[in-house]
């Protein structure tokens, strides 16, 4: 039978690689010197509530991995975002929760904003075939060229770049982290990211530099991820992605399915 059928097990799999992804790389940042970007990761019951003082964005202010029986501890989630003056994001993974859930926070002032998709594999050795493209994993001291190409790759402002890369040097040599950059014709235009824990990869971020988009740099990154992954021993490929983008489609070239769309529900 095929590990990626879908399950209540694979759906908990899968919940659980973006769990230990994110717990990870917040735990990296808050172990730098004075925890300069105010991390917290507080459990109750089976959630883990994620939070940052500095970056308000939701990716680093959501709970992830709330049950049905956890519902008691929705209103004291709650009082800690509030208590850091920050609306809280609930991540929903269908299966994993019922109506009372749902019911309970619609009682409570929170609205569905969002969904969002996570899609999963079985790994296996894809070959690439652009001769144009090369792909290598990020050496150490090239993190303000990874921090550029996120930053630009994704919108973000260049006064963010030193803080991106100081962010994710952190995680360089940390068990279970890879970072790739990938050039085109030798010029660094996309990277991306991995995280491998208890044989699951976290196809975790990748961006490319506007003027290298259409090329192929996406399906090339998740290829060379999807074939490290397999030569890891890894069971399962874990990405996310919103629907129907272009990185859904790409996923789904790669040989990924659609694991579940999550739902998110914040406060109005």
């Amino acid at each position: 039978m095929s590990a990626t059928l879908p399950s209540i097990e694979l759906a908990n799999e899968i919940e659980r690689s973006e769990i230990e992804y994110m717990t990870d790389r917040m735990t990296a940042i808050q172990s730098r010197p004075d925890n300069p970007e105010g991390i917290e990761i507080e459990t109750f019951g089976n959630a883990v509530a994620l939070y940052s003082r500095t970056m308000p964005w939701a990716t680093f202010n959501t709970v992830k991995g709330l049950t049905d029986r956890d519902i008691d501890y929705i209103e004291p989630i709650l009082e800690f975002y509030r208590q850091r003056d920050r609306k809280v994001q609930f991540e929903i993974i269908p299966s994993l929760t019922d109506h009372s859930v749902l019911n309970r926070l619609s009682e409570l002032g929170l609205y569905q904003a969002g969904f969002h998709c996570s899609l999963v594999a079985q790994p296996s050795v894809l070959e690439s075939s652009r001769d144009t493209i090369r792909i290598e994993e990020l050496p150490e001291d090239q993190f303000e060229q990874y921090a550029t190409i996120h930053c630009r790759g994704t919108g973000l402002p260049d006064d963010g770049i030193p803080y991106v890369a100081q962010n994710n040097k952190v995680l360089h040599g940390r068990p279970g982290w890879k970072f790739y950059i990938a050039y085109v014709n030798e010029s660094p235009a996309a990277v991306s990211v991995m995280y491998i824990q208890s044989e699951k990869a976290s196809l975790t971020f990748a961006a490319t530099l506007p003027q290298f988009r259409n090329l192929g740099l996406h399906q090339q990154l998740l290829q060379r991820r999807i074939t490290d992954a397999y030569h890891s021993g890894c069971r399962l490929v874990v990405g996310q992605c919103a629907f129907l983008s272009q990185s859904h489609r790409n996923m789904e070239s790669a040989g990924m399915k659609l694991g579940y769309v999550r739902t998110s529900w914040t406060e109005k």
